[in-house]
């Protein structure tokens, strides 16, 4: 059974067949490309929805997701509904070429050029194809090139060839009378979706292209309410009310000393969030109490910003009063701190000590850097 006839009209056909398959792998592409460009912009306006708290842009991305969906669901439904794809058909092809690819297992991996030779009920030319199919190391022998084997095929998709290792006695008879002609390499067929790399790439540019859209529509948006909710320091209104306030709290327990390290900045915190102002007039600390004043009439330059103090210097400097101003037995201290006397100086730190000797003090900024000293008996 030759093909020689049939060698001609391949020679034709397939570069015809190759550019139409060429032509719809294109199409295909720009398909994938674009839906995966919609769904990148309709995930990147779910998020932009939600940090904008804009409604119109949320319901939007969420409704474009929600009309992709029922599409592909309708789709699905219709790829079920209709009739099944023909079975394969069985029919002999010449072995251009074969080659091992492995042989740690009794079946070996075996890569085959094919001239495949479709019945002529199916009126389709002879073309060429390139598998890869395990065989038992004893059926090796049997594959030789130049030989004719049995396949089966899919007619829709012509690069879906298996070789029947056992075929019937009737097939079997017709490969050993059989001689076919080669096919030339303009008729190979290649599985149009082999290379699943591209595709995942194309489908990943899809979606960051889509998403970059969205996102640079709305970087305006984006990066003002970035600035608006950042941490800068919260400062009194001019618009709002002015109010004056004090409050104050004591710690308790045998190691609750506000000397203890730590402990000086998270009482002030409590204080700040209870006065809900971070500027005060004056602050107040005692081994066990802790006091802030504030006004929120007073300009930030005539105020003290209670995070920004230096708490951990403090304890030192209670321990340098107790050291050296002449009170060996200190029965208590405090430390007080008020704003700076202008614009451009810090706010000043007191640390006044008190025993049976009588009362001393030190003076320090806000670097904790010591200004004066006044020791006993110094007025």
């Amino acid at each position: 059974m030759g093909t020689t006839g049939q060698r001609r009209v391949s020679e034709v056909n397939g570069p015809v067949e190759q550019r139409r398959s060429g032509v719809g792998r294109v199409l295909a592409a720009h398909r994938l490309a674009a839906v995966s460009a919609v769904i990148g912009a309709a995930l990147a306006a779910l998020v932009v929805g939600v940090i904008l708290k804009d409604v119109p842009v949320l319901a939007t991305g969420g409704g474009v997701l929600a009309l992709l969906v029922l599409l592909a669901f309708l789709g699905g439904r219709r790829g079920a509904g209709r009739d099944a794809p023909p079975a394969r058909r069985t029919a002999l092809a010449r072995i251009e070429d074969l080659r091992a690819t492995g042989g740690e297992t009794a079946d070996v991996p075996v890569t085959f050029r094919l001239t495949v030779a479709p019945e002529p009920e199916d009126e389709r030319p002879a073309y060429r194809v390139k598998i890869s199919q395990s065989v038992n190391l004893v059926d090796i022998p049997a594959y030789r090139p130049r030989g004719i084997a049995v396949v089966e095929y899919h007619p829709e998709k012509p690069w879906d060839v298996l070789i029947v290792t056992r075929p019937t006695p009737e097939w079997s008879r017709r490969a050993e009378e059989a001689e076919i002609d080669s096919a030339p390499e303009s008729t190979l067929v290649r599985d149009p979706d082999g290379g699943a790399g591209a595709w995942c790439l194309l489908v990943l540019v899809g979606l960051l292209a889509g998403a970059a859209l969205v996102v640079l529509s709305f970087r305006g948006e984006l990066f003002t309410s970035g600035d608006a909710g950042g941490s800068a320091p919260k400062e009194p209104s001019s618009s709002s009310a002015s109010r004056t306030f004090s409050t104050s709290t004591t710690v308790s327990g045998p190691s609750s000393s506000l000397l203890t390290f730590g402990r000086m900045r998270v009482t002030a915190m409590e204080l700040e969030a209870r006065v809900d102002s971070a500027y005060v007039t004056s602050l107040r600390i005692e081994d066990h109490r802790m006091a802030v004043r504030g006004d929120s009439a007073r300009p930030l330059a005539e105020t003290v910003h209670l995070p920004s103090l230096p708490y951990e210097l403090l304890p030192g400097l209670v321990r340098e009063a107790r050291a050296t101003l002449g009170v060996r037995d200190a029965e208590s201290w405090r430390i007080d701190v008020t704003p700076g006397g202008g614009a451009g100086v810090g706010p000043r730190v007191r640390v006044t000590v008190s025993g049976t000797e009588g009362t001393a003090h030190l003076d320090a900024d806000v670097t904790g850097r010591i200004t004066d000293r006044r020791a006993v008996g110094v007025s």
